[in-house]
């Protein structure tokens, strides 16, 4: 990745033809358009495709920035979604990823890369990316919640909350292990 420039921009009603040209037209993985962390499940489910493109681009519209575009040579290449914890509804539900205590954390709960970008190193700089942008906009503690495979490789679908070397290599420190599958991980301002 030393000799890749990368430019890393926040979601913006202009860059909006860019996310959308990254994530394809089957909005990424199933018609998701990473609206699965900000919705409840009946209303993800109800919304795939097409309807989970229209509230993304309404959010975007409406001014909120749902996280970071990667860029090489100026084409979209990759995608993190960070926000405060409360943006992202689903967490209300799970049983998993609760609060671990009161401290307001930006949560980090999607990385998509362009399928020839994937396992070159681009998910740790969004992650970094995603990290500045936190701060930039008074985050103290960042989260991420990546899988953590069981033995080999997960297909690539499976591990779209990232892995946790991934989160290592930023700077982030396991917090918990709710289950076996699941980590924790946090960045904190001296982390950075």
């Amino acid at each position: 990745m030393a000799e890749e420039k990368f430019e890393f921009l926040p979601l913006t009603p202009e860059r909006w033809p860019d996310f959308e040209r990254l994530f394809g037209p089957k909005g990424a993985c199933a018609g998701c358009w990473c609206m699965s962390w900000r919705t409840t499940a009946r209303e993800f489910k109800k919304n795939s495709g097409e309807g989970n493109r229209r509230t993304m681009k309404a959010l975007v519209e409406a001014g909120v920035v749902p996280g970071v575009l990667a860029y090489a040579d100026g084409r979209p290449v990759g995608w993190c979604s960070v926000g405060p914890r409360e943006d992202f509804v689903r967490f209300a539900g799970s049983r998993t990823l609760q609060p671990l205590d009161d401290t307001p954390v930006w949560s980090i709960v999607c990385l998509f890369i362009e399928k020839s970008w994937r396992r070159r190193g681009l998910s740790v700089e969004l992650i970094h990316s995603a990290v500045r942008f936190a701060r930039s906009r008074g985050a103290r503690v960042v989260e991420g919640y990546p899988s953590v495979p069981r033995s080999g490789r997960s297909p690539d679908t499976f591990v779209y909350m990232g892995l946790p070397q991934m989160f290592s290599r930023a700077g982030f420190r396991e917090a918990a292990r709710p289950t076996q599958a699941r980590s924790i991980m946090r960045s904190y301002p001296d982390d950075a």
